[in-house]
């Protein structure tokens, strides 16, 4: 989850976007290390890794770790990692995908995409744009009230059965928070998904992955909690240390909440969607980009991304996000005027990694985009 407080770490992190044709590259040639292996030493987290981009194609990528705490197996270069709430800013674009291809339009209100849906009058005029950005009014906290986690983990429906069900249960009672203010919450998403679904008649899943990783050449992406021969996330133990949890069993939010959070990829196909914002492409125009990634005046969120100020190193604001089901944690960090992306990603939380994400980071950062 990524509030006000999170987005101000991130900001400390990271230390009108430019035009993408002065854009200043990344350096070839680092300033300083960037070691993995002694951001497991201060954290004790099990793994670490990250990755530079510039426009065109990753420059370094450093792994170090175990898959598994206690077990031998290590991280590799081509393991996928759960990515958490960067989904968002993929959901974001798919909506603008189809925007493009005439099948969406940006202004829609909830009245107009969800037609059939019994709405309280004061959500008709509540647009896509306030549900991306987190002002729409929406809270979390009222619909998971009643173990809904436990429910829908459980609930075998079709996920736009179940995605629609949640938009009803939301839009038939007034909102529980203020309309215009910034409060995130990841129901927003699966209301953005659900409105997808209708759009397009497919899974929300299908969908991200016909219009959106396919024309990207993102292959390795999926949904859930990653399985077979790869990182485990892990929670921290009751007596010290931390404990993998097996993907088998109950690893990952309900797919139900996919379009908020529950992509997992590696961070080399990561990183052919950061590469969105950091040059010209023919998946989304130079408009959609601009959209995506203007917050409301005065505001500090745009569409599945938290917008920094320009620091020294970005020449420009910074797009920043991080994503968490608890069990791992990434971050990124675009910065267009600079024509670089950063990822880095843990397999275990911000807390019981210590931050080992942030610090790998912030090591990239220093090392090759000073």
């Amino acid at each position: 989850m990524l509030d006000r407080r999170r987005l101000l770490a991130l900001a400390a992190v990271a230390g009108a976007s430019p035009s993408l044709a002065t854009a200043r590259q990344v350096s070839e040639l680092p300033a300083g290390p960037v070691d993995p292996t002694a951001v497991l030493a201060e954290t004790g987290a099990p793994a670490v890794a990250g990755l530079v981009s510039n426009a065109e194609r990753t420059i370094l990528t450093a792994v170090g770790g175990v898959r598994r705490a206690g077990a031998p197996d290590r991280v590799e270069a081509r393991d996928p990692w759960h990515i958490g709430s960067n989904t968002k800013a993929m959901t974001a674009a798919l909506y603008a995908r189809l925007v493009e291809a005439g099948q969406a339009k940006w202004g829609a209100t909830l009245g107009a995409l969800f037609p059939g849906v019994k709405l309280d009058p004061a959500w008709r005029e509540i647009t896509i744009e306030q549900l991306m950005s987190h002002s729409a009014g929406l809270r979390d906290g009222p619909v998971m009230a009643g173990a809904w986690l436990v429910r829908a983990n459980l609930d075998k429906r079709p996920l736009p059965v179940q995605r629609v069900e949640v938009a009803a249960q939301v839009l038939s009672a007034p909102p529980t928070g203020k309309p215009g203010t910034f409060e995130y919450a990841n129901f927003n998403y699966v209301l953005a998904g659900a409105a997808i679904e209708a759009i397009t008649g497919v899974a929300w899943e299908e969908a991200i992955r016909t219009r959106l990783f396919q024309p990207l050449g993102i292959e390795s992406a999926g949904f859930g909690a990653p399985k077979g021969d790869v990182p485990w996330g892990h929670v921290s133990a009751p007596g010290g240390g931390l404990t993998p949890v097996d993907p088998a069993g109950p690893a990952d939010n309900p797919p139900a909440l996919g379009p908020a959070g529950t992509v997992h990829m590696t961070l080399q196909d990561h990183a052919r969607f950061a590469r969105l914002f950091l040059k010209d492409s023919a998946i989304l125009s130079p408009d959609s980009i601009r959209r995506l990634t203007t917050p409301a005046p005065g505001a500090t969120y745009a569409l599945g991304w938290g917008i920094v100020p320009e620091k020294p190193w970005s020449r420009g604001p910074i797009l920043a996000h991080e994503g968490s089901n608890t069990l791992w944690h990434e971050v990124v960090l675009i910065a267009p005027g600079r024509g670089a992306a950063i990822i880095a990603a843990t397999n275990a939380g911000p807390e019981a990694s210590k931050g080992a994400a942030i610090k790998l980071a912030q090591q990239f950062q220093r090392a090759y985009v000073a």
